[in-house]
Formats: C-alpha cells, sequence, structure tokens
C-alpha cells in the first residue's frame, strides 16, 4: 500500500510538473506571436523576437511548438491581438509586485489579478503605485558554454553594459534600459539564439519576510504566475535561507 501510495505520489507530482510545462510553453509561444506580428518575422532581423525563439529553447520547448506559434503569427487567419499591461500593488507584509501581462482581454485580466492579490492580503495599486521602488532594467541571460567570463565580458562591456555576472550555469549581463537594445542585439549577433533577453525590475530594496509572510508571498506569487495571461512577476521581499530551509 506506502508502495502504490508513494506512486501515486510520484505521478501528481510528474503530473503537476506537465501541466507547469505547458503552462510555461504557452506563455512562451505568445510572446513568439507578439514578438513576431510586432516586427519582421525574421528573427535574424526581430530582437524581440530572437529573444522569445531564444527563450523557447532555453527552456527546452519543442521546435514543433515554435515553428506553430510562428505560423499562427504569420498566417493571417489569427485575429487575435494581445496588449502587454502593467499592474502593481502590495503584497503581503507591505511588500511591492509588479505583474506583466500579455492579454486579449484587459477587464478580465484585471479582475484576476486583483482577486489573486485579495485572496492573499495583498491590494491592487494604480499604475506607479509601486513601480518607483524598482529599477527598469535589461537582462541578457545565456548558459556558460557560450564561452569564457573574460570573453562574454569583454563583449558586453564594448556594447556598453553595465555588468555581468556568473550565476549557477548562466551569464547574466544587465544593461540600462537605453542601452539594452544595443547590448541585446550585439550579444545575440555573437551568441545566436542562446540569448534570453528581456526588461526586467528589480528592486531597490527588500524588505525581510518571516515565514507567515514568506508563505502568502509564495501563494500570491503561485497565483498569479499561474494565470495564463501573467508573463512575468517581480517583488521586492527577502526570505533568509533558514525560512526557505524550513518552507522546503
Amino acid at each position: 500500500m506506502a508502495g502504490h501510495s508513494q506512486f501515486k505520489n510520484i505521478m501528481h507530482r510528474k503530473g503537476a510538473q506537465d501541466a507547469k510545462r505547458a503552462k510555461m510553453f504557452a506563455k512562451i509561444a505568445r510572446e513568439i506571436i507578439v514578438s513576431a506580428k510586432s516586427g519582421l518575422p525574421d528573427p535574424n532581423s526581430n530582437p524581440r523576437l530572437r529573444a522569445a525563439i531564444g527563450a523557447a529553447r532555453a527552456a527546452n520547448m519543442p521546435r514543433d511548438n515554435i515553428e506553430r506559434a510562428m505560423k499562427k503569427a504569420l498566417g493571417g487567419d489569427d485575429t487575435t491581438n494581445f496588449e502587454e499591461v502593467r499592474y502593481e500593488g502590495y503584497g503581503p507584509g507591505g511588500t511591492a509586485v509588479i505583474v506583466e501581462a500579455l492579454t486579449d482581454n484587459r477587464n478580465r485580466t484585471a479582475s484576476e489579478v486583483r482577486a489573486a492579490f485579495s485572496k492573499h492580503g495583498g491590494n491592487l495599486g494604480e499604475t506607479g503605485s509601486v513601480a518607483f521602488m524598482f529599477d527598469h532594467i535589461g537582462l541578457v541571460r545565456f548558459p556558460k558554454a557560450v564561452g569564457s567570463f573574460d570573453e562574454v565580458f569583454e563583449k558586453a562591456v564594448e556594447a556598453g553594459a553595465d555588468n555581468m555576472e556568473e550565476i549557477d550555469d548562466t551569464f547574466e549581463v544587465t544593461t540600462s534600459l537605453d542601452g539594452f537594445a544595443a547590448v541585446r542585439d550585439a550579444l545575440g549577433d555573437a551568441y545566436g539564439d542562446q540569448a534570453e533577453a528581456k526588461l526586467i525590475w528589480r528592486p531597490m530594496n527588500t524588505v525581510d519576510c518571516n515565514e507567515e509572510i514568506a508563505q502568502k508571498i509564495f501563494k500570491l506569487v503561485d497565483l498569479l504566475e499561474d494565470n495564463d495571461d501573467v508573463q512575468n512577476v517581480y517583488a521586492n521581499f527577502e526570505i533568509s535561507d533558514e525560512i526557505m530551509a524550513r518552507l522546503g
């Protein structure tokens, strides 16, 4: 009986992982569609599309899924128009949260995001209510296999990057908002679709959270990220290693 229960638990976790992967692929596909529609359909001439395809490959998204998204964007039979929308608010413990979405129905998405904040002890605010607590910067990320730290760092600096760090198995290059396009294009030309490039919101300061607040924040972020329209969630919370170990 214990073996059967363990098998069921493993299958449940695998099912949850598969569902999460499918949702992630759907969000990347949406970004590919929007990118392809917003510029030239050739990734070599459309840096945003190249970055979207890079993100797809970094996530091990099947080639068929990528090609299907491209065909949907260029086939002419898809009349869905996605808008880029940003939501801002306060989460549990006074944490600041920014939510970026691609939606074909602003009212639906706003209602769902507001409900998520309310359910987990937060409040959705007006645009600009927390953005001032973050730096809006560019991020270009590569697998370390593209080359040595010194080589990539030199190319990044020549292109106008602000900083580069080695984090786990990746190089992460950060840029100013104004310098992002030049750095993205230069490093994309050097390393092709292995690059993942996007604008992010980096908190200027962080809020230390106890275990109770941390649990609430994780639930809020999980619920927001589970929304089909939500592409990215940024927040300024800080959780100690000790609390993270207890939360598993």
